[in-house]
């Protein structure tokens, strides 16, 4: 601790302020608002040029990215309660040591490219939370103070999709980094490495523990900014471009700093995210080839869609149906150039190519066709205005039998006549069928009345039908038949009946003459001489069969061949039978 009196302690290479009668020095910091700190010294040369500058003109007030009124007046070397850091601050919590070493003016740049919401500050906010404390890096070059990133400066570097927040290790032990170097007796900080020893800086004013402490804690939040990029890296959601880029700055940003710590580690570290870069990389261009699959893939079946709507037979093809469907393939193969994975140029022009081909031929072919549909239209309003005018002159016609006729012609050649457009068919359908109704409905205003007329017949009718079904069963031929001809005479004198009747009438009046003429056949076959004859003379050769088959039954018994017997026994059976039947048709005849 300086007397408040004297002047500040500046680090070498840094211009002395002036008093603070006479303008208060402003410390450049690149810790919140609240911390400021001297600056640590770059290489010798700077530091001696500095020395120079600094003689020559006269003193300045250093540059300072916080507000004046939150820094620290530049007349004491160790900072009070009012200049020191406030307890929240990450690197410095009120429990450590740590807390009252103040700060190299050379984080400037820090400070410039850190926002206030840094993640150090924002997790000293929680102080109950206190972070895994930090694998031990290894050394590697030997960067600025002033390039060293945290972790939140990392994070927000690159753009990248939103993700779980990843807490950085960030320790506030730092005496196992602060173990890899080392002050001589001129207060310069060095750092070992597997190579050797290398100068870091110096830091003007503070005891070793407190120089070792401010570099090692330096090491701290750049290893720490190494492990956020890892966990970064084991997101899914995080592109490894992201990461790549972000580790491209790291890595310059560790290759300027100044620090103590294990180097080797942190280059360790830094060497496996790059390898987790590349892995990423791999598996992102992976899927990035299957995706680009799928997408072709679908585009092809896009095509071949519209390509077999295209070679459709043309009596086959649903025009509309195909038509629309037409329409949302296009829509289809939009929507995926804009938000499906893009294919490479000459795949997707191939494709675009057939398909547009495959519209195009669809298009032509329905232009042609309804072309063609137009002239047939055209052709079948022409036949259909012709019958239309012919079905108009036979509407008035009293000829009810051959106008009927002639409608049913006209009907006929409508059908073949073909389709005309909708409005043209329905047009003229409405004419013909007004004609047609006009005809028959004037026909059957006459017919209605003739079948009341007709009405008094059917009485008649039936009356007779009651007489001609009582000659059944026929039992006197003869008589039955000269009764049913009186009956047919008045039946054809009567007339006709209505229309719904007739068909019952008549159909009752056909069963009756139809017994009759049923029992005059069977008279006839029952006395006819040459059947009769044909019948006897069957009689008289089946006797003489059963006769020889008795006589070879008994000989097959007398023998005692059992199979002789039985087939004799089977065959005079059958011989009886038939005797039989024919004796019965013969009794038919009379005999």
């Amino acid at each position: 601790m300086t007397d408040s009196n004297e002047s500040q302690p500046q680090p070498e290479g840094v211009a002395t302020p002036v008093a603070q009668t006479e303008l208060p020095a402003e410390p450049v910091s690149t810790q919140p608002a609240e911390e400021t700190a001297p600056v640590a010294t770059e290489q010798p040369e700077q530091a001696e040029q500095t020395e120079g500058a600094a003689a020559e003109s006269e003193p300045t007030r250093p540059v300072s990215t916080q507000p004046a009124e939150e820094t620290a007046p530049a007349e004491d070397s160790t900072p009070t309660e009012e200049t020191a850091a406030p307890a929240e601050d990450t690197t410095a919590a009120a429990d450590t040591a740590t807390a009252d070493v103040p700060e190299p003016a050379a984080e400037a740049d820090e400070a410039a490219a850190e926002p206030a919401e840094d993640t150090t500050t924002a997790e000293a906010d929680e102080p109950a939370a206190e972070p895994a404390e930090a694998p031990r890096p290894s050394p590697a070059s030997i960067p600025k103070p002033s390039a060293i990133p945290t972790p939140a400066a990392l994070a927000k570097a690159v753009p990248h999709p939103p993700a779980a927040p990843a807490v950085p290790v960030i320790t506030t032990d730092h005496s196992a980094s602060a173990a890899f170097g080392r002050v001589d007796d001129n207060g310069t900080v060095f750092v070992r490495t597997k190579e050797g020893e290398k100068e870091v800086g110096s830091y003007p004013g503070a005891t070793a523990d407190e120089a070792l402490t401010y570099f090692a804690r330096k090491y701290d939040e750049l290893y720490a900014s190494a492990v956020l990029l890892e966990q970064r890296l084991s997101q899914p959601e995080v592109p490894s471009k992201d990461v790549a880029e972000a580790l491209k700055v790291l890595t310059g940003q560790v290759a300027e700093a100044a620090v103590v710590g294990d180097l080797e580690a942190l280059a360790t570290k830094l060497d496996e995210i790059q390898s987790g870069v590349a892995a990423k990389r791999t598996v992102e261009q992976q899927h990035r080839a299957e995706a680009r699959t799928a997408a072709t893939a679908e585009r092809e079946r896009i095509v071949a869609e519209a390509e077999s709507i295209a070679e459709q037979p043309e009596s086959r093809i649903q025009w509309k149906q195909s038509g629309a469907r037409m329409r949302e393939l296009l829509d289809e193969w939009k929507a995926h150039q804009r938000s499906a994975t893009r294919l490479d140029r000459d795949t997707e022009t191939k494709l675009w190519q057939r398909f547009s081909a495959a519209r195009n031929r669809f298009d032509k072919a329905r232009r042609t066709h309804f072309a063609g549909l137009d002239a047939s239209h055209a052709e079948a309003k022409g036949a259909k205005e012709r019958l239309v005018a012919e079905a108009e002159k036979l509407s008035t016609s009293t000829d009810w039998a051959a106008t009927a006729g002639a409608f049913k012609r006209l009907m006929d050649d409508w059908r073949r006549a073909g389709r005309a457009s909708r409005t043209d068919d329905d047009r003229l359908w409405a004419r013909f069928k007004a004609a047609q109704d006009a005809f028959f409905a004037a026909k059957d205003a006459v017919v209605a009345a003739e079948e009341e007329q007709y009405r008094g017949n059917l009485t008649v009718k039936e009356a007779l039908l009651v007489e001609a079904e009582a000659l059944l069963p026929v039992t006197d031929l003869e008589r039955t038949k000269a009764q049913l001809r009186a009956i047919q005479d008045k039946w054809d004198a009567a007339g006709k009946v209505p229309r719904a009747d007739m068909d019952r009438i008549e159909k009752a009046m056909r069963r009756v003459e139809q017994t009759v003429r049923d029992a005059e056949d069977k008279k006839w076959h029952s006395t006819n001489p040459e059947a009769a004859a044909r019948a006897q003379g069957m009689v008289e050769q089946l006797e003489r069969a059963v006769a020889d088959l008795k006589d070879d039954l008994a000989k097959a018994e007398a023998s005692g061949n059992a199979n002789k017997v039985k087939k004799a026994k089977d065959a005079l059976e059958a011989r009886q039978a038939w005797l039989d039947q024919a004796r019965a048709g013969v009794r038919e005849f009379g005999g």
